[in-house]
């Protein structure tokens, strides 16, 4: 088995340093090329018609729908349990608004694990079962997989797979220009070729 695991490209909430958690904004110029330039990748990596899951967020599904193409994969499934961690109130959020909404509610945690502090938000150990069943599935069959989700949700799936403790899984790092092949109980980083970014170009 060989899961391929990418994080969606870049969207307008990135840009602007706003957590977007169960919320959606639309891939820039830049996020729509990199997820073109994931799917080039991909086409060396995996044969025609290779099977692509993703979350149901936009953005995913956004990403997912230009690799398609760009690989020539299946058309993309929905999984709801890729989806990004909800950080419920603080979704569509920045530090700063948070920070003076909520004074003190970021105390105590660590900047890896904030996200499942707030007042709504879903936790770490409900997102790492839904995550986990998901990857028990994807891991039972020989046939490799191509899976698109998010940034967190990927530092999750990426542990689980590895055995890490929490801490050790949300450090890692969740670039937008990558593959991840998760087989044989390893996790090997597979990088697309450089983007010149122009911030014309959103």
């Amino acid at each position: 088995m060989s899961l391929y695991l990418v994080r969606h490209g870049q969207t307008e909430f990135n840009l602007a340093r706003r957590y977007q958690g169960g919320l959606d904004s639309p891939l820039t110029g830049l996020g729509r090329r990199q997820a073109g330039q994931m799917g080039a990748l991909l086409a060396t990596l995996v044969p025609a018609g290779t099977p692509l899951v993703c979350s149901p967020l936009g953005r995913a599904r956004h990403t997912a729908e230009i690799i398609a193409a760009a690989a020539s994969l299946a058309a993309p499934t929905l999984d709801s349990r890729l989806a990004e961690v909800s950080l419920g109130v603080w979704d569509g959020l920045t530090d700063e608004d948070i920070d003076f909404a909520f004074p003190g509610a970021r105390n105590g945690t660590s900047r890896w694990d904030w996200h499942f502090a707030s007042p709504d938000g879903e936790r770490y150990d409900g997102m790492a079962a839904r995550l986990g069943a998901w990857l028990a599935e994807a891991t039972a069959t020989d046939m490799p997989l191509v899976a698109v989700s998010h940034g967190v949700a990927g530092r999750v799936i990426r542990g689980l797979y590895a055995g890490l403790a929490k801490d050790e899984a949300l450090k890692l790092d969740v670039p937008q220009d990558a593959v991840f092949r998760l087989s044989e109980g390893r996790i090997e980083r597979i990088d697309c070729l450089p983007l010149e970014t122009d911030a014309n170009q959103r």
